[in-house]
């Protein structure tokens, strides 16, 4: 898969995943908010779990803005229940082990790493605004500093 052929101001892909209990999750099912979906390579790794602890740290201010956070990775759901009970996580954390929603917004793509080629999540961030529109997109995302980034986004959005 090629990077996102999403654009801003496209409809977001419908997807419905399990979360961490095995319990169906839709991008349907958030009408009316706004919806920061970020894709993630893997549970318990360095970054995944930096990037996880900032956005479950930044929730209530999330909340306050009507958004919900929701991380989707190709782990399972029993990776994820080990992941968020380790880690007093509090988002959303879906299990896309087929990667049907990773291809569909362009996560799963081509990686090279000491020179091998492997296909494997490339960390990407979509802020979806309450009708399903792609309002904002973040590839190739950097942990560092991004939460304050997408929160900032959505506080310009809204404003």
């Amino acid at each position: 898969m090629a990077e996102s052929l999403l654009k801003i101001g496209d409809q977001a892909p419908q997807f419905t995943l399990p979360d961490a209990s095995e319990t169906p999750v839709s991008l349907e099912d958030f009408r009316g908010k706004w919806v920061i979906l970020y894709f993630y390579p893997k549970d318990n790794t360095s970054g995944c779990t930096l990037e996880a602890l900032d956005f479950t740290a930044a929730l209530p201010e999330f909340e306050k803005l009507n958004a919900v956070v929701i991380g989707v990775s190709p782990d399972s759901c029993k990776s994820h229940q080990n992941f968020m009970q380790k880690h007093q996580l509090k988002v959303l954390l879906l299990s896309d082990t087929e990667h049907q929603v990773l291809e569909a917004y362009g996560a799963w793509q081509l990686k090279r790493m000491y020179g091998r080629e492997y296909m494997g999540v490339v960390r990407s961030t979509f802020l979806i605004d309450p009708e399903g529109v792609i309002r904002h997109m973040w590839n190739k995302v950097k942990v560092k500093g991004h939460v304050e980034e997408v929160l900032q986004k959505l506080k310009e959005l809204q404003g």
